[in-house]
C-alpha cells in the first residue's frame, strides 16, 4: 500500500502522524499530536486537533471536527485526549471533542461504529463498538454507551447517563437517567421505556429463549408496579439462569444517575 496522499491544499503540521495509504482531502487540517492509523480516509474540510489517535480503515467525511477543545468551563488547558478506534464512519459536520483533567482524560470512540451528519460526542464520554448514532444525536459529558446502541434522530442524552449495550432510543428522545440493556425508549417529555429491543437483539443472533427470558427482567423491572429495590431481588432470582439478566442486574447495581422508569 502506498505512503499518506495529502491534498496540496491540506494542512499537516510537524508532529503529526499518518499511517499507509491514509488520505487527507483539499482543505482538511491535521493538527500536531496526531496519530491516523493506516487506511484512514479523512475528507474535505475537515478539522484533527491532537493530541487525537484514530485508528485504522476509518472514514471521516467533510467538515467533520475531532479533537477540539472540551466544552467546559472547568478545563484549564491540561492535556487531555481524543482516542478514536478502527472501521468507524464519521460523517459530516460530526464534533467530538477531547476529554478533561478531571473526567479521566480521554473521550474514546470503539470499532465498527456509524456517527451520522451532526452527532456531537461531548468531553469524556466513552462509546463502545458496532453503535449507530442518526443525524443530530447528542452526547453531553462522561456518557457512557455500550455496544450495538442506537440513537435515533435528534436524541439528547443528559451528562454522566449510560446507556446498557443493545437499548435502542428513539427520534427525538431526551434521557436523563440510566437507561438498561436492551431497552426500548420513546419520546414522551423525557424519554420512557417502551419494551426492550426485541428486533435489534434477532438481528443480532439472540434466539427465543435469550429474548423471553430478557422480557420477563423487563417486565419485573417495569410493568410488576413495584419499587427498584423490589425488581432487583426479581431480578437476582432470575440471574442465575441467563447471563443477560446478570448483566442487566449488574448495570443497575453499578449507576449513579437515578433508573430510567
Amino acid at each position: 500500500m502506498s505512503q499518506a496522499v495529502v491534498h496540496p491544499s491540506a494542512v499537516v503540521e510537524p508532529g503529526a502522524r499518518l499511517g499507509t495509504g491514509v488520505r487527507v482531502g483539499a482543505f482538511s487540517y491535521i493538527g500536531t499530536e496526531v496519530e491516523i492509523g493506516d487506511g484512514t480516509v479523512v475528507g474535505p474540510h475537515c478539522s484533527i486537533h491532537g493530541p487525537t489517535r484514530i485508528g485504522r480503515d476509518n472514514r471521516i467525511l467533510g467538515h467533520a471536527a475531532l479533537g477540539g477543545d472540551p466544552q467546559d468551563k472547568k478545563y484549564g488547558g491540561e492535556r487531555v485526549e481524543l482516542a478514536i478506534g478502527d472501521r468507524n464512519t464519521i460523517r459530516e459536520f460530526v464534533t467530538i471533542n477531547r476529554g478533561t483533567g478531571a473526567g479521566g482524560g480521554c473521550t474514546r470512540i470503539g470499532d465498527d461504529n456509524w456517527l451520522l451528519a451532526y452527532t456531537h460526542v461531548a468531553h469524556d464520554c466513552v462509546v463502545g463498538n458496532h453503535c449507530v448514532f442518526s443525524n443530530n444525536a447528542t452526547l453531553a459529558g462522561h456518557v457512557e454507551i455500550g455496544d450495538h446502541v442506537i440513537l435515533s434522530g435528534f436524541v439528547g442524552i443528559h451528562q454522566f447517563c449510560r446507556i446498557g449495550a443493545h437499548a435502542f432510543i428513539g427520534m427525538g428522545a431526551f434521557v436523563n437517567g440510566d437507561v438498561p440493556p436492551f431497552v426500548m425508549v420513546a419520546q414522551e417529555g423525557y424519554g420512557r421505556p417502551r419494551g426492550i429491543n426485541s428486533e435489534g437483539l434477532k438481528r443480532r443472533g439472540f434466539d427465543a429463549d435469550r429474548i423471553s427470558a430478557i422480557k420477563r427482567a423487563y417486565r419485573a423491572l417495569y410493568v410488576a408496579g413495584g419499587s427498584l429495590d423490589e425488581a432487583r431481588v426479581k431480578l437476582a432470582d432470575m440471574a442465575g439462569e441467563s447471563p443477560d439478566i446478570r448483566a442487566l442486574l449488574d448495570f443497575i447495581d453499578a449507576g449513579e444517575r437515578p433508573l430510567l422508569r
